[in-house]
């Protein structure tokens, strides 16, 4: 019964976002909106691949169902450990990825599983300037998220592991809204 009342509150929400025009008053739609019931979250992906990664297969329900201000203190251990152990990159305490961040820092930043958005500026993945300010849609966040793991302080280290070598979607993006191509 929840997974009938999950999916009808997303179709009703889809409903109100795809029926309304430019013209009309999108918050006045959402709270008209019925999607009364009981939800449960299933699952945290703000950033993509990293609680693939990071969380333990024994702590991925418990990572999924902690609010983000709770992650940090609940989970930064795991991300350390599970990054250490991954990346010849972090092989010393000292060691530092582009950003500057330690593996603790870094685990920490990663662990809080949100997706920073700059609200004065560039909002983007990486751009060659700008990191971590938000996500555009043809961002290349795996390769960004493997640089940060992988490159160490300049990009350079552990090139094997540094990219994805995905460098463009097999369709381009549309120009208007919805932006994705249709399926196919």
């Amino acid at each position: 019964m929840k997974t009938i009342k999950l999916i009808l509150g997303i179709v009703l929400i889809g409903t109100v976002l795809f029926s309304c025009s430019k013209e009309e008053n999108l918050d006045e739609d959402f709270r008209n909106a019925n999607v009364a019931g009981t939800y449960l979250q299933m699952d945290q992906m703000a950033r993509p691949a990293i609680n693939t990664v990071f969380v333990s297969s024994g702590s991925k329900d418990a990572f999924n169902t902690t609010i983000p201000s709770e992650q940090n203190a609940a989970f930064q251990a795991m991300f350390q450990a599970n990054l250490q152990g991954l990346s010849p990159a972090f092989a010393n305490d000292t060691d530092a990825n582009a950003l500057g961040l330690t593996a603790e820092a870094f685990s920490g930043f990663l662990s809080t599983d949100v997706l920073n958005v700059s609200t004065v500026g560039t909002t983007t993945f990486f751009d060659g300037v700008n990191v971590l300010t938000g996500r555009a849609l043809a961002d290349d966040v795996i390769t960004v998220e493997l640089l940060l793991i992988f490159g160490g302080e300049d990009f350079s280290e552990n090139p094997g592991l540094s990219d994805d070598h995905v460098d463009a979607n097999d369709v381009a993006f549309l120009p208007e809204f919805p932006y994705l191509a249709a399926p196919h």
